[in-house]
């Protein structure tokens, strides 16, 4: 099966777009800037794929990280992909963003921590483990706390690599009371379009849905207009009721 996947991943500070081609990875472009997804995601795109020869009609797929991370980076490299996709009507893959940064960092055997700082004193995390190159899940994408995540890893006795914008502060945190933490460097641990590619590729290739229409972010919690909004409509209900007394 002839497989070419442009996947774009902007659920955090890094942005960035990749290119495989059956499973080889062709180019990818990454920025760390700080400048505004909007104004670099697509762009990124067009200049991959005139640095490897191709046009947009030669894309076989679009994958995307759906999730969690920034409320707006996912909106973001979701519209992006969405609109990419449409525009050729071609497949689009969403995919979770924590699993598919494990897939793009795990080089060798043992636990994988993805970690994202959730802010509100929380991380968005998922725990994996790699063995002879397969990745296998080992709890869902949640929204916790560090505590909890104590809770999650402490009775693991292999070594645990963490990645992710949160990998910092997850080791500061719990270095002391779990050993078996791992920090990888920098430059490793950021979340990249190679991994979503990656991911794509394996879950395209087993047969599932890729619909464009029915892809939706997944945020794991309210973002903070969500929240305001719905205090705000709590705050009137109460003095509603508290007039009709």
């Amino acid at each position: 099966m002839r497989l070419k996947i442009l996947a774009f991943e902007s659920s955090a500070r890094a942005a960035g777009t990749a290119l495989l081609s059956d499973g080889v990875l062709l180019g990818e472009y990454m920025q760390n800037s700080g400048q505004t997804h909007s104004r670099t995601l697509l762009n990124m795109a067009q200049e991959l794929l005139a640095g490897c020869d191709l046009a947009p009609r030669d894309v076989d797929a679009v994958a995307v990280a759906a999730g969690p991370g920034s409320f707006t980076g996912v909106r973001i490299g979701v519209a992006a992909a969405k609109g990419f996709a449409w525009g050729l009507e071609l497949p689009l893959c969403g995919v979770s963003t924590l699993e598919a940064m494990a897939l793009g960092a795990a080089c060798c055997d043992g636990i994988w921590c993805a970690c994202m700082d959730a802010r509100r004193s929380q991380l968005y995390t998922a725990v994996f483990e790699s063995r002879a190159g397969a990745l296998t899940r080992l709890s869902p994408d949640s929204a916790i706390s560090l505590e909890e995540l104590e809770s999650q890893l402490k009775e693991v006795e292999k070594p645990v690599f963490l990645v992710g914008d949160g990998a910092q502060l997850c080791y500061n945190t719990l270095g002391t009371a779990l050993p078996a933490l791992r920090l990888l460097p920098e430059h490793l641990r950021q979340q990249r379009a190679a991994g979503v590619a990656l991911l794509a590729n394996r879950l395209i290739l087993a047969g599932a849905d890729c619909s464009a229409g029915a892809l939706q972010p997944n945020y794991l919690r309210m973002s903070q207009a969500e929240r305001v909004r719905r205090e705000k409509e709590r705050t009137e209900q109460n003095e509603e009721k508290r007039s009709q007394v």
